[in-house]
């Protein structure tokens, strides 16, 4: 992958598959969870202290997304760019209105739209098309944005507390298992996976859909495991689908299947 710019300092985030292969193990993974979805996994971040991991995460979001993008860009606007990114931050997992987000950072929508692409391209986020064919009260045309190391997410919203103890647990276990599905893809070299989210107007909705050749593979992620999630009818029906994957803390290894 070229990240283009300055990027003396890695760049790109570690996954579970690397950590247990290569690291420390599949147990310090379990031990660690908590940590992992609040720090992230970014190599030279993961190993430190809690303490020096949030000095070092806001290092890494001031000099990377503040001062190496906008410097590569030469960005005129950098607040209205710092602005993005934490609307960005507080609508992860939430359907992203390119008017909306013009809306509430003053930025005009084509300008809104380079910096969604310039992000992307620098691999900070990524976005997740809605998946739809057959019926008729499908979401069609709108995406949602994930940001590819949760840590760079938790310093934009300004938060480090454990996820335990946020109302907002739920979308950072999202945002991290759908990164890792991410990562561990690019890892295994799996070849072509789609991937998408899953929503009908009514309310039934799905976290992931992978596609691979034709084959449809979904998923629900569900920080709290005693939470029962059930394949909606109107999908199983009209794809054939009938397995639902949920994966929570106990159940965090099937992120690597």
């Amino acid at each position: 992958m070229n990240f283009g710019g300055n990027f003396s300092k890695t760049r790109i985030t570690i996954n579970f598959q690397h950590i247990n292969t290569n690291k420390h193990g599949w147990q310090w993974v379990l031990d660690e969870l908590n940590q992992l979805v609040v720090f992230g996994t970014y190599p030279g971040i993961i190993d430190h202290s809690m303490p020096d991991k949030q000095v070092k995460l806001n290092e890494l979001t001031v000099d990377y997304l503040y001062q190496d993008i906008l410097a590569l860009e030469n960005l005129r606007h950098p607040s209205a760019f710092k602005k993005l990114l934490r609307a960005l931050a507080l609508q992860v997992g939430s359907q992203v209105s390119v008017n909306e987000i013009a809306g509430l950072t003053g930025i005009t929508r084509p300008t809104v739209e380079h910096y969604l692409d310039l992000l992307e391209k620098t691999f900070v986020i990524f976005r997740l098309p809605s998946f739809s064919k057959n019926l008729r009260n499908e979401i069609r045309k709108n995406h949602k944005y994930y940001f590819y190391d949760n840590g760079i997410l938790n310093a934009l919203m300004g938060n480090f507390s454990m996820v335990t103890n946020r109302p907002e647990t739920g979308v950072l276990w999202e945002n991290f298992c759908i990164s890792e599905r991410i990562k561990l893809h690019s890892y295994k070299q799996t070849g072509v996976v789609n991937l998408y989210f899953w929503r009908t107007y009514d309310g039934a909705e799905i976290d992931l859909l992978e596609e691979t050749g034709g084959k449809l593979k979904v998923f629900e992620f569900k920080w709290n495991s005693r939470r029962k999630v059930t394949l909606p009818d109107s999908f199983s029906s009209t794809y054939h689908v009938r397995k639902l994957e949920v994966i929570s803390p106990k159940t965090a290894h099937l992120l690597l299947q």
